[in-house]
């Protein structure tokens, strides 16, 4: 992943952290104009039907909360690797 990359109509900035379930990179919504977190699980995680899983129940409980200091869930896609690092 690199600065100016695209996945969909996000824009790639930069890296913002990674952590047990992958990398967090801060990209444009360049649809809606706005700033966004995006989290992209490791390749190997995406091939686990358990660590998919675990993700998918974090972003359904995440995007049922609404609280100031809780980050909004706007998608939750799925795209396939096209190589790369």
């Amino acid at each position: 992943m690199v600065s100016g990359e695209k996945i969909g109509p996000y824009t790639i900035v930069d890296k913002l952290g990674e952590g047990g379930m992958g990398q967090v990179w801060r990209a444009t919504d360049t649809t809606l104009g706005r700033q966004v977190a995006i989290k992209i699980l490791p390749d190997a995680f995406a091939a686990d039907p358990d660590r998919l899983a675990r993700f998918e129940r974090e972003a359904k409980t995440l995007a049922s909360l609404n609280h100031p200091h809780i980050a909004a869930i706007y998608a939750s896609t799925t795209c396939h690797s096209t190589g790369g690092s």
